[in-house]
């Protein structure tokens, strides 16, 4: 846990007792109830978490951006810069070789290369469509 809950701790250390008394007949529902209990704390902390983002955006502020969008930008960008880097020598190559079909075969593997990573990374991400419509 990235946070330690005194609370979820507690549960915790009660079910674990409870299991050394009662045995492993009554796991499942010592483990069930534990889980229920998890739920409800991480449900209050989403619910807490998301009325203090409302606070700030009624006075004004602008929420903060996961660092998960942040990683996402920083690894599209970086793909977009790779795909430009190799760009330049495999356009010489195939210019060399093939003339203009090989600079017209080689960019369209380019752009494709880029727009396949691009539909990946948007169906990966929650709450996105693939096709560029959100839900």
């Amino acid at each position: 846990m990235a946070t330690h809950d005194p609370e979820l701790r507690r549960e915790l250390d009660a079910t674990l007792q409870t299991r050394r008394e009662l045995g492993p007949d009554y796991e499942p529902e010592l483990l069930e109830s534990f889980l229920e209990k998890v739920e409800e704390n991480v449900d209050r902390r989403v619910r807490r978490h998301l009325a203090e983002q409302q606070v700030q955006v009624a006075r004004g502020a602008r929420p903060a951006r996961p660092a998960s969008e942040a990683h996402a930008f920083w690894q599209r960008f970086g793909f977009a810069a790779l795909s430009l880097v190799l760009a330049v020598p495999l356009t010489a190559i195939a210019v060399g070789e093939a003339g203009s079909v090989g600079l017209i075969v080689c960019w369209a593997g380019i752009v494709g290369v880029n727009a396949a990573h691009r539909a990946g990374a948007r169906s990966a991400r929650p709450g996105t469509d693939p096709r560029g419509a959100a839900d």
